[in-house]
């Protein structure tokens, strides 16, 4: 039992316990029983009227709950739809108080949550409101009165977070563009002239507005002056080669050149204006000395047709070259060819220096061979006869490739320009193989001239004998040579072990004949006559002779090495 019903039963009793007491009051003072009945229905009218206005005010405390609940549930309900949440619902089995507790408190977090949502939103409207200012963009697009989801803070944050990137960016672009617009307006020595370079120039960074038609103003300023600084230096460097090639021709000394530098480098205004006087006396110099200037230019033609490979009949076709009429007119002709010769020569730079590259390796190429085959490179003791046959390899072997590159080249070239790619008056591949012709022709004449040589030894040796001397080491002075003694006549004659004596060529002591080369032994069938021949053996060796004579190895060497001999 609760502990209010038991209070409930103890008021009863109590009660009944005091009617009880009255009646015992009344009866021992006597009240007549019409003064008790009374007395009576006051006190039943005195707990009557005290109860029932106590369960009014009970009565009054429910109704009071019930509204409070249905005012905390439509509350709730509003809230959970502003701030999208699932609809409140009561827990079952409680009580009106639990319920109304429950409902003021669930309604009290919902508030603060509502706030907590639209401060934050404030806070980015206000960020968006000033990103906004700042970049001219359209502002965020969200209800500023309605409580927002926490998707849509989360995608409002997410704008804003990008949104300050893009900021940052552009920020930081202007702050570089801005550094060469003033970079370039002083090499240029401009002013600002326009409201907006003024803003540029003047104004705080964080002032200025970043919009994109800003950001693109400010491009094409920069790309406006950037483009007249060039042509400034495009100007300036024109002038500059064009002085420096009058120094040149007009041999300015250098110590005036070197009073002049400061204006060869840079391109502000007071250089240009330098260059234009120091041009414009140079011309006026040149017109004074129109005969050293044309000689210098045709110098300069001269080199550059040994550059650009061009033939004579090429090099014909440009009449004034050869003109002594030193006039104003001849000079501009000569400009306009030099500046044509190194139009063309630029164009085609990748082209000569390849084929400049192939002239100098075949050059080194034919000098190294041409060492290869001197006899004298034998007496070198640097050690440069093994780096020098390692480079003519290396080169016999890169010449090829590199030829087989320049082909490819040419081929592209000759595709692109549809005409022919002429060196010295004639297709380069042609050249080349003209040139390696030649030099097979060479080495061929060459080894034809060593053969002649050789076979023409040969027939003197057959013929008059060669004194052999035998390699020995050397002895001191009056020592007798060791060697066989002979004694013809009743003379003794030291010999060497390949000397004999020809009594059928005189009757003297004859020089001994060389063995000729391995390669005529085997041919010829012929055998050197050693010491200690006969007479006989001699008369043999005449037949030998004359054996050879009639088996040379072609019948045009043999007529020319007769010839060669009656020559000598």
């Amino acid at each position: 039992m609760r502990v209010s019903e038991v209070h409930a039963a103890e008021s009863v009793a109590y009660l009944n316990r005091a009617l009880v007491r009255l009646q015992d009051i009344w009866e021992e003072i006597g009240i007549p029983e019409e003064q008790r009945l009374q007395r009576t229905n006051d006190v039943h009218k005195h707990i009557k009227g005290l109860l029932d206005l106590m369960i009014a005010e009970e009565e009054e405390l429910k109704k009071r709950l019930l509204k409070s609940i249905e005012s905390y549930r439509l509350e709730l309900n509003n809230l959970c739809t502003e701030l999208q949440l699932p609809p409140f619902e009561d827990e079952d089995g409680c009580t009106m108080l639990q319920v109304e507790k429950n409902s003021r408190t669930r309604l009290e977090v919902l508030k603060e949550r509502k706030k907590q949502r639209m401060e934050e939103l404030d806070g980015l409207v206000a960020k968006d409101r000033e990103l906004c200012d700042i970049m001219c963009t359209t502002p965020f697009c969200i209800d500023h009165n309605s409580v927002p989801s926490t998707q849509q803070l989360e995608s409002f944050q997410a704008y804003l977070a990008d949104l300050t990137k893009e900021k940052n960016r552009r920020h930081d672009e202007f702050v570089g563009i801005k550094k060469e617009i003033i970079v370039c307006m002083d090499d240029l020595e401009q002013l600002p002239e326009t409201s907006f370079e003024t803003d540029v120039m003047c104004e705080d960074e964080e002032a200025f507005c970043l919009s994109n038609d800003n950001i693109a103003a400010l491009k094409l300023l920069l790309s406006q002056l950037q483009e007249r600084k060039a042509e400034n230096e495009l100007y300036c460097s024109g002038l500059r080669t064009k002085i420096q090639a009058l120094w040149e021709r007009l041999q300015i000394p250098q110590e005036e050149r070197e009073g002049f530098s400061e204006h060869m480098l840079t391109s502000k205004k007071k250089n240009i204006e330098a260059l234009q006087v120091e041009f414009q006396r140079l011309e006026v110099l040149k017109m004074h000395s129109m005969k050293s200037v044309i000689e210098a230019i045709r110098a300069e033609i001269a080199l550059l047709w040994e550059r650009c490979f061009y033939s004579k009949e090429q090099q014909q076709i440009f009449a004034p070259y050869h003109d002594d009429d030193f006039t104003e007119d001849l000079l501009n002709l000569h400009e306009a060819e030099i500046k044509t010769l190194k139009k063309y020569y630029e164009d085609h730079k990748e082209l000569f220096e390849g084929v400049s590259k192939w002239q100098n390796n075949w050059t080194l190429y034919l000098e190294l061979d041409r060492k290869a085959n001197d006899p004298a490179r034998f007496n070198n003791r640097g050690g440069n006869l093994l780096k020098e046959e390692k480079q003519r390899t290396d080169l016999q072997k890169s010449l090829p490739k590199l030829e087989k590159v320049l082909k490819a080249q040419i081929d592209a070239w000759e595709q692109e320009h549809d005409k022919e790619f002429m060196v010295n008056g004639q297709k380069f591949l042609e050249y080349v193989q003209q040139q390696w012709n030649h030099h097979h022709e060479e080495k061929e004449k060459e080894k034809l001239e060593r053969q002649m040589k050789k076979t023409k030894q040969t027939q003197e040796d057959m013929l008059y004998g060669t004194a052999v001397r035998t390699p020995s080491k050397r002895r001191i002075a009056g020592t007798p040579t060791p060697g066989k003694v002979r004694k013809f006549n009743g003379t003794s004659t030291i010999s060497t072990p390949n000397s004999f004596l020809s009594s059928g060529l005189g009757g003297t002591m004859c020089q001994s004949i060389q063995k000729p080369p391995l390669s005529a032994s085997k041919g010829l069938g012929l055998r050197t006559p050693g010491h200690g021949k006969t007479p006989r053996a001699l008369d043999r060796n005449k037949e030998n002779i004359s054996h050879l004579n009639r088996n040379t190895p072609s019948a045009t060497l043999r007529e020319t090495s007769r010839r060669l001999l009656n020559q000598m």
